[in-house]
């Protein structure tokens, strides 16, 4: 598939936040203060020094790299696993990745990034950022996370976790919980990142492939395709180094050509049944439709292989369909041990690749051959804005599948060095394979109609169906399969199964029969679409012939009549109908009587059930722009039925709303009533009087800024005596001045009122809320007030103001 040009990818760190320190945070930083700063020098460096007690040596955790590479490809996303082996379990943990040699003391000692999986389960840490801790103390026996690795010439990685239980702190220096990473050759161009060792392990060992497909509208909503979603059926083997079935990197065969677009195993069993010497066993399991069932359902796919010391490696795949040429599997995975064993069980999430061969970028595209052919790639989330798998913030794709490969016996003499915590070395009995039908006891069905006739006529890959009807359901808590079941099929002669690799076309109708009165033969014809390319002789027959009857009695005073016709399509086209057919008087009895054969012909037929129809609906519109300009509101997106009105009600949802966010709306400054006028500062003659006000809500987002909070204005009271002492009067004006400027000082930066002697404002208080909008309180108090005060508004103050309003 193409990729159009990837934005560049954003951080999927959250923002710094105080939050509630984890429980592994809470033993690294027992000596810290919550009102110190969140990251200090040196802070990350503490994780690995954390008080408690210390254990080392248990090998119950892993920290795992998918596909346990040695090397690392700078800027590449490798899926990281930490996991307890059951019954074991956890609390607790930190994860970071530090340069080799470094101590994690300082900024440039950390290498690559984190990326988030699962916020419910992980985040980072609150005082060391680059960590990964658990969002809250439980118990656990996996968490996941993305690691990308750093730049080229940082050199190796050194991957280290401390596992928590209660107080004890699990450390790995050199053991399970650490994994160092090399940086790759630039001048390495292979396809697989890990070299494949020579096994040294003895004897033979069995294991059986399970294959869960979580691949559903509720795991991957976007444009998800409700009618015909599936997983073909699995085609592998267990194999040498020698031979690769398929590997990111490398080109697709024909074979896998066809099972990404086709789900087609065929080709693909011939490469590998050709290479019988590289081939211990080839793993084959069913398809299955749909691509989700819950396993009280019907059971996962599985099949059962075989391994030996040259034949160590597995792979297999299956297509996702409908797609392209997506598809999920497993290349040269390796089941024998360092320590000379078979491991013991395998479990890996899926997500799909790209096989390189069809450029479409959504689920239906029509075929798009991509040529050149590109090299087999897995999905990202930045390949296409219209691809199901689009996240404009770069994220990871959601796992499509899970397979599990567990071991189930071993044959011969075992040689590991390690001795295996399970001892199932028995006879290797190979069971003749059941085909079990999965249906709950308790649901009673009729028996399945014959298949119908493939929806494709070419060799272009189609389906057809056949269905059965549910008499009874004897538990309702039980629930039963479908009464549909779907098969890919191609059109006539295009299958193996008819013995040739001839093309060939569909049967001509039937001809007339040889006579118009009494038993004679028909016959019809088909004929070479196209001869096999190696020039051998086709082998399938191209015509057939059969008996007919027409009119059987042929005395001169019968009636004869023509052949019957073809049958009329069904009066419905879901549930019970009619159809019928017809002929005509071809010679009237020769005495002249009425000839009383009938003309027409009619009976029931059955369409699929009325309800199991599938919806036609249009594809999903744009999402329409957010309903508001600022802050939370929500979008939508609609659909149209297309359906006819005969096929009857449709319940699909025809639109859909979801929240979004614009940056926060601005928010204006907001000031209280203006007080009072104080008295005029002058006893006669010119003065002034003062008002004020107070700030109740700071501006914030770009709102409008605080206006005043001081307001003067000129007052005359009366006009002087001039029998007054000069002396006496200039000394009462000069008080009345000095009380005067006194409030006015008081008051003039809007944190005083006249007659009113205050404290400084509090600090504001710690937010009430970490996320999604809290308060803050700050007060000013009043310190003293002034004898001579005619005020009575003096009292104690309080401001309140928003704080983190960001979404949670």
């Amino acid at each position: 598939m193409r990729r159009s040009p990837a934005p560049p990818r954003l951080s999927r760190r959250p923002a710094l936040l105080v939050l509630a320190l984890p429980l592994a945070a809470a033993l690294a930083f027992a000596d810290e203060t919550l009102d110190k700063p969140p990251r200090s020098e040196g802070s990350c460096g503490r994780l690995l020094r954390a008080p408690g007690t210390r254990r080392e040596g248990h090998t119950e955790f892993s920290l795992r790299v998918d596909g346990d590479p040695e090397r690392y490809k700078p800027g590449t996303s490798y899926r990281v696993t930490l996991s307890a082996a059951p019954p074991s379990y956890f609390r607790g943990f930190t994860l970071i990745a530090l340069k080799e040699s470094r101590e994690g003391d300082k900024e440039e000692d950390h290498a690559g990034t984190f990326q988030i999986i699962d916020e419910e389960e992980t985040q980072f840490m609150s005082n060391c950022p680059v960590a990964v801790t658990e969002s809250t103390p439980r118990r656990r026996t996996r968490i996941q996370v993305f690691w990308i690795a750093p730049p080229a010439g940082t050199g190796c990685v050194i991957l280290k976790a401390s596992i928590v239980q209660k107080r004890i702190i699990y450390f790995q220096d050199e053991g399970s919980l650490t994994k160092k990473l090399c940086e790759q050759d630039p001048t390495f161009d292979g396809a697989t990142d890990k070299p494949i060792l020579d096994c040294c392990a003895c004897g033979t060992a069995k294991y059986r492939l399970t294959f869960y497909g979580n691949w559903s509208e509720k795991t991957h909503p976007k444009d998800y395709p409700r009618r015909a979603n599936h997983w073909s059926a699995i085609i592998g083997g267990s194999h040498s180094k020698n031979y690769v079935l398929w590997e990111y990197g490398g080109y697709a065969s024909e074979g896998v050509k066809q099972v990404a677009e086709l789900g087609s195993p065929v080709k693909m069993e011939e490469e590998i049944r050709q290479q019988s010497d590289e081939v211990l066993t080839v793993i084959k399991a069913k398809a299955q439709w749909p691509a989700w069932q819950p396993v009280n359902v019907r059971a996962a796919p599985s099949a059962e292989f075989s391994v030996d010391r040259t034949r160590h490696l597995m792979s297999f795949l299956t297509m996702m369909g409908p797609s392209p040429d997506w598809n999920v599997g497993l290349s040269a995975e390796d089941l024998c041990t360092k320590d000379c064993g078979w491991v013991q069980k395998l479990v890996q999430d899926l997500i799909p690749w790209d096989a390189g061969t069809d450029s479409g970028v959504t689920y239906e595209s029509p075929n798009k051959p991509t040529i050149p052919q590109e090299k087999i790639r897995p999905l990202t989330s930045l390949d296409h804005p219209q691809s199901p798998f689009y996240d404009p913030e770069g994220g990871s794709i959601t796992q499509v599948a899970r397979v599990v490969i567990e071991r189930i016996a071993r044959k011969g003499e075992q040689c590991n060095i390690v001795p295996d915590n399970v001892d199932d070395i028995v006879a290797d009995l190979t069971p003749d394979e059941k085909d079990e039908d999965d249906t709950p006891e308790t649901c009673i069905y009729s028996n399945w109609s014959p298949w119908s006739a493939c929806s494709s006529s070419t060799c272009d890959k189609g389906k057809r169906m056949r269905q059965r009807m549910l008499k009874a359901q004897l538990d309702l808590s039980v629930p039963c399969p479908d009464t549909q079941d779907f098969q890919p099929c191609m059109g006539p002669g295009c299958s193996d199964e008819d013995g040739s690799a001839c093309t060939m076309s569909e049967w001509i109708t039937w001809s007339p029969c040889s006579l118009s009165c009494g038993t004679g033969m028909r016959s019809r014809e088909r004929y070479v679409k196209q001869f096999p390319e190696d020039g051998s002789v086709c082998t399938l027959p191209t015509e057939e012939t059969e008996k007919c009857t027409v009119n059987e009695e042929c005395s001169p005073s019968s009636c004869l009549m023509t052949e019957w016709g073809e049958w009329d399509e069904c009066s419905a086209t879901c549930g019970s109908g009619m159809k019928k057919r017809h002929r005509v008087v071809k010679r009237s009895p020769a005495d002249g009587s009425t000839c009383r054969a009938e003309l027409a012909q009619a009976e029931k037929c059955m369409m699929p059930e009325c309800h199991t129809i599938p919806c036609l609906l249009s594809p999903w519109s744009e999402w329409s722009d957010c309903s508001v300009t600022c802050g939370k509101g929500v979008r939508t997106r609609r659909r149209m039925l297309k359906s006819l009105a005969e096929l009857g009600d449709c319940d699909e949802e025809l639109e859909q709303v979801e929240k979004c966010m614009l940056p926060e709306c601005p928010i204006d400054c907001e000031l209280t009533e203006w007080s009072q006028w104080s008295e005029c500062n002058k006893s006669c003659g010119k003065g002034h009087m003062i008002r004020t006000r107070t700030i109740q809500m700071e501006p914030q987002f770009g709102g409008a800024p605080c206006p005043e909070t001081v307001q003067r204005k000129k007052c005359r009271v009366r006009k002087c005596l001039r029998n007054q002492s000069s002396q006496k009067l200039r000394w009462r004006e000069a008080r009345e001045s000095r009380r005067t400027e006194h409030l006015w000082e008081e008051s003039a930066g809007g944190e005083q009122f006249p007659g009113c002697r205050m404290r400084p404002w509090t600090a504001w208080s710690e937010c009430t809320k970490l996320c999604g909008g809290g308060i803050q309180e700050r007060y000013m108090t009043v310190k003293k007030r002034f004898k001579s005060s005619q005020f009575t508004s003096c009292k104690d103050k309080k401001e309140i103001r928003a704080c983190s309003v960001h979404p949670c």
